[in-house]
């Protein structure tokens, strides 16, 4: 059986943020070849500004699994993550990062912070930055480009 893409899944969530006029972007939690829990941003649509669909996928995860640690589990995002959700990352040791594009303003993890390369991380993920980034970028661009204009 052919494993699930699980950024292209992380992109369609980014996509239905962008439908709803939330920032575009999407967070797909897996293991092994199964999803555990798939969102997007909804920081207005909620009106609250923890609404990253990092955040929201990790708290939909751990629902699920009635557990706080999601070890052993892997995280597929179209954005570097802030600050916020970086810690987030670290607390619920999440196993694998995969992000699709940089944030040179917001990004925590290869910009900015650095969150898990600071000596206070309790937990530092495996990182790996830019799959999917021309698409995670494109749709992006795309989006603030719109309001812009």
């Amino acid at each position: 059986m052919k494993r699930p893409d699980f950024m292209a899944l992380a992109l369609k969530e980014a996509e239905a943020a962008a439908l709803r006029g939330e920032v575009p972007v999407g967070a797909v939690i897996a293991s092994g070849g199964t999803v555990i829990a798939s969102a997007g941003n909804r920081t207005r649509e909620l009106a609250d500004p923890t609404a990253h669909a990092e955040m929201l996928v990790i708290r939909e995860a751990c629902r699920k699994l009635s557990s706080e640690r999601l070890t052993g589990h892997d995280l597929y995002v179209t954005l570097e993550p802030c600050a916020m959700c970086a810690g987030a990352i670290s607390f619920a040791r999440l196993r694998r990062l995969y992000f699709g594009a940089a944030d040179d303003k917001g990004g925590a993890v290869i910009n900015g912070a650095r969150f898990f390369a600071s000596t206070t991380c309790h937990h530092a993920p495996d990182i790996y930055p830019g799959m999917g980034e021309t698409e995670a970028a494109l749709l992006l661009k795309g989006f603030f480009r719109e309001r812009r204009d």
